[in-house]
């Protein structure tokens, strides 16, 4: 009980000190266009993130952080149980990263305006126009040097021993971009919320990067099959992880 109150009164005080801070860096930005205002805005709710992380008790481990390509931008590709998946994840980003949401996260007050400036996409799976042209604009990010994260199951899997199907579409980014991909598996992240809602309690959460590889590294074969190729990596990681703990 107590880890959900405060992760409750911590968000509304960062969400009354954010939208201050949102205003006067949108005045800047009208007196000098150059002015980088999403860097900034990106390590302050970085900070909060790991505030959250750390008000619930998680116990992290972070596997193969070292993988991640450093000297260009990639496409994270992760299996998605809670909503913690993404306080945790996003918390460890070591480069500006925008996040694919799906579309309803923007009936949430404050949070869409917050994320907009981070470089978040909002996505409606329904509607394939839509969902392409957040796709090419998620491939103009990774052009303009910002990494992109996605979850292509597109909703949170109440099973998690068994992964949703991926969308295939998803890995396009890395197709039209030749970005490296980077799979990120994440055990025990339903422990700390979803398996006793409403609640906030400590879990032990393993969070892996896998080996990067690129789209044009791959045979014909495993290019028709991207999705399923990705998601078995991740699968094989998640069972491995899922029985240490």
């Amino acid at each position: 009980m107590l880890r959900t109150i405060l992760t409750a009164l911590f968000l509304f005080v960062y969400f009354l000190v954010t939208l201050p801070l949102l205003l006067v860096e949108w005045l800047i930005s009208l007196f000098a266009p150059k002015f980088r205002k999403r860097p900034v805005i990106f390590a302050w709710m970085k900070w909060a993130l790991s505030c959250i992380r750390g008000i619930s008790g998680c116990k992290l481990t972070v596997i193969g952080a070292d993988r991640i390509p450093q000297n260009e931008n990639v496409l994270y590709v992760g299996n998605h149980q809670s909503y913690f998946d993404i306080v945790i994840s996003y918390s460890l980003m070591p480069r500006h990263t925008g996040y694919i949401a799906k579309k309803s996260m923007k009936a949430i007050p404050v949070l869409p305006w917050i994320m907009h400036y981070v470089n978040c996409l909002f996505l409606d799976r329904s509607d394939l126009r839509q969902g392409m042209e957040v796709i090419l604009s998620a491939i103009d990010l990774v052009k303009s040097g910002i990494d992109v994260f996605i979850y292509p199951e597109g909703t949170r899997n109440h099973q998690p021993d068994t992964l949703l199907e991926f969308h295939k579409g998803s890995f396009k980014i890395a197709q039209r971009t030749d970005c490296p991909i980077v799979p990120v598996t994440m055990t025990g992240t339903r422990d700390i919320f979803e398996n006793h809602m409403p609640f906030i309690r400590r879990s032990d959460v393993t969070l892996e990067y896998g080996e990067p590889f690129r789209f044009s590294d791959l045979s014909k074969e495993e290019q028709k099959n991207i999705h399923t190729y990705t998601a078995d990596i991740i699968a094989k990681t998640y069972q491995k992880n899922a029985a240490k703990s």
